[in-house]
């Protein structure tokens, strides 16, 4: 099936077509893609250079061209939870355990692999995921992934007050009654080790808006949002207020949890492809969590 864009030129005096095709959510590859790749940028049903100066209610199709595939990057027929799907995106539910995008080392089972053994399976090879929301491997939850680069560059353009990523977290520890709700605003740098980040003054910003929920002696239930996306961000920024989540072995302690305690739950966006549609996705956390939360309780009562 081939994807298709229209656009209707609804400005008096419009630039050209390539500045108006970039205003609009397609990037330069993408645009270049077009026009040397087996794609398509009509003008009023004719092929134009994108120097071409468009006037009021010029029609514009543009078909993207095809992606050069990538010979490393196997399908896989591993389970995939989706969420929702529309023509232009996906959002999945990620187990924990499982790579977002694969590495050089685990490149058969990742999010990417299993969404092109989708596409296979749907008989659409020809449609290459974009991941827009990325998790670390051991945290679950919602992952936003587009079906073409057009997907992911609009979706890169809403802004982090408009797209909302909510997730929960058990952390170790107790919050005093006026800490309960706040910002974390601490820079976030690479430590000494290649993977590991800390807060320091020579980082970049990063902020989390946080909210206990619930919390026993020892434990707390919170709800965190990020406003900006920092490598490693909730896991730090917790680790900084005292906070280490349960099971996190890079910044917390040992406590017997297997993976951190942390579930992308929540995402809103505006469907940049609906008129900007809000879209709001909700899940429930998993198992795991919601037991090691049980048994927390039960172990405080």
């Amino acid at each position: 099936m081939m994807t298709l864009f229209k656009l209707v030129v609804q400005q008096k005096m419009p630039p050209k077509l390539g500045a108006f095709l970039l205003k609009h959510g397609f990037s330069k590859q993408a645009i270049n893609n077009a026009k040397h790749n087996q794609g398509l940028i009509l003008v009023n049903h004719k092929r134009r250079y994108t120097s071409y100066q468009l006037h009021l209610d010029d029609e514009i199709i543009f078909v993207p061209g095809r992606e050069k595939r990538n010979v490393w990057l196997h399908p896989s027929n591993l389970p995939l939870a989706i969420v929702k799907e529309t023509t232009n995106y996906l959002v999945i539910n990620k187990p924990a355990g499982v790579l977002s995008i694969p590495s050089r080392f685990e490149d058969d089972s990742a999010v990417v692999n299993r969404v092109l053994g989708y596409f296979a399976r749907k008989n659409q090879p020809d449609l290459k995921p974009h991941v827009v929301t990325r998790l670390d491997k051991d945290t679950s939850g919602l992952v936003l992934v587009g079906k073409n680069p057009i997907a992911h560059s609009r979706f890169s353009k809403i802004s982090k007050t408009d797209f909302v990523k909510k997730y929960h977290a058990i952390v170790h520890g107790n919050f005093a009654s006026d800490e309960a709700v706040g910002l974390i605003d601490a820079p976030i740098g690479r430590s000494s080790e290649a993977i590991e980040r800390s807060v320091t003054t020579s980082g970049k910003k990063a902020q989390t808006q946080y909210q206990v929920l619930e919390q026993v002696d020892g434990a707390s239930l919170v709800e965190l949002r990020l406003l900006t996306g920092r490598t490693h961000q909730i896991r730090v920024h917790m680790q900084f207020l005292g906070h280490p989540l349960f099971g996190d072995q890079l910044y917390g302690i040992a406590d017997g949890f297997q993976r951190q305690a942390l579930n992308c739950y929540y995402l809103a966006f505006p469907d940049p492809f609906m008129q900007q549609q809000k879209i709001e996705l909700k899940i429930n956390d998993p198992l795991d969590m919601t037991n090691l939360w049980g048994k927390i309780k039960n172990s405080a009562s």
